[in-house]
């Protein structure tokens, strides 16, 4: 029986803070509840917008290929809801324009000119910067244990890492790649109005940078990716200058982001179950499947970005007005037992195992997922080969995660060796 919106939300669910540390540590027990009894659950973000809530692995993948849900929220509103969006600052407004949050024809544009200079051939090429840097990181560690005990793998190897390697890919000077995390730090963390507010410095900052930087490359070009995308070509077009600082925004935040949580949030998982990570360690070659499995354990993109049906649209028996918001719970289909066998089982071999970290084909599949799993790959195998010994230095419940609705990810991982 299809079910109203009022409806919808009587299942007698408490809503947690969806964006809260403490929620981040377990989700699981939560989102096991949705797919049992409300599959299509409406609530309330942080930030006070109304949302669907998808748990489901089917419709998650449904959601996220399907092109009834538009990514760019005008495209679905009637006039009323559309005098209802909220307002964005000035300065915030070119990165409106990135190619996560548009619809085909102007998705597919800006994809096929960052596709161009975003080659699996670029990728490749940076495998051997890659392995070079994590040495470089590990044996720091080394050193830095040491002296003082212990470190911190997120600040002291899966931050820096991918960090690095987008910012040069970027042509982002080696001196300002601390202050760009810092900007994106504070940006992914948004979570209310609020944090808003007190990200609007960084996001400031941020534009201010890139606009810097990229007006740089127009009269120094350099063999890097913001060069490339000045001068990107496809069937005559070009992209805007807006275009160009959503694209170069994105890149950077989105480039590093989801990889330092697959890199912590893979290891705390190979140390809470030492039986795996002894597996991973006598056989080298299971890196591969190893990584996806880590990525559907631990799901470091937990939501998918916002979605909009451009028509009321019916899943799970529950209809969903045109306009409304939609988050596809990406950690929740990526642990629905419909679909995998055990699903809070770690298993490094695990065949199948069609994840949905990086959502689930469709135009705006993660484009640099073939960056993520090599750096995943890489980064996992070195630290293993590494140390041997390696243990958490405080008890897993004590572990801090970073808050924010669609990330999933530790603020620190303290370990000793």
């Amino acid at each position: 029986m299809n079910r109203s919106v009022n409806e919808a939300g009587s299942h007698g669910i408490v809503a947690p803070d969806l964006a809260s540390p403490s929620f981040k540590a377990n989700p699981y027990p939560f989102y096991a509840r949705l797919r049992a009894e409300a599959p299509v659950w409406r609530t309330t973000l942080p930030d006070r917008r109304a949302v669907w809530l998808v748990a489901r692995y089917e419709d998650v993948a449904r959601v996220s290929k399907d092109d009834t849900f538009a990514k760019d929220k005008l495209n679905a509103m009637d006039p009323e809801q559309r005098a209802k969006t909220p307002w964005v600052p000035g300065f915030f407004k070119p990165l409106e324009r990135n190619m996560l949050d548009l619809d085909d024809p102007d998705h597919a544009r800006l994809r096929a000119l960052v596709s161009k200079a975003f080659t699996p051939r670029l990728i490749e090429r940076l495998r051997g910067r890659i392995e070079v840097l994590c040495e470089e990181l590990l044996d720091a560690m080394a050193h830095k244990g040491e002296r003082r005990g212990g470190v911190d793998l997120v600040a002291d190897y899966a931050l820096p890492l991918p960090a690095t390697v987008i910012a040069e890919l970027l042509g982002v000077p080696v001196e300002d790649h601390a202050k760009f995390h810092r900007w994106s730090n504070r940006l992914v963390s948004i979570s209310s109005k609020r944090d808003m507010l007190l990200a609007l410095p960084a996001a400031l900052s941020f534009m201010r940078y890139l606009r810097r930087l990229v007006e740089r490359r127009r009269t120094d070009p350099r063999d890097d990716l913001i060069t490339a995308l000045i001068w990107a070509e496809e069937a005559g077009d070009k992209l805007s200058k807006d275009e160009l600082l959503a694209m170069a925004f994105l890149l950077l935040v989105a480039g590093h982001e989801t990889t330092v949580n697959l890199i912590a949030s893979g290891t705390l998982a190979l140390l809470e179950h030492p039986e795996q990570m002894e597996r991973l360690r006598r056989t080298p070659s299971l890196v591969r499947p190893a990584v996806e499995e880590l990525l559907r354990y631990t799901s470091p993109v937990e939501m998918a970005t916002e979605r909009y049906p451009r028509e009321d649209v019916e899943i799970a028996g529950t209809t969903i007005p045109r306009g409304e918001l939609v988050l596809a719970v990406l950690g929740s289909a990526n642990r629905d037992e419909r679909h995998f066998e055990d699903p809070d089982v770690l298993d490094l071999a695990r065949d199948p195992n069609r994840h949905l970290a990086f959502g689930r084909g469709g135009v705006h599949h993660c484009l640099g997922a073939p960056l993520a799993r090599m750096e995943g790959q890489i980064a996992i195998s070195e630290f293993l080969r590494h140390f041997s010994e390696a243990r958490l230095a405080v008890a897993p419940e004590s572990l801090r995660w970073r808050r924010g609705v669609f990330l999933r990810g530790l603020r620190r991982l303290p370990l000793v060796f």
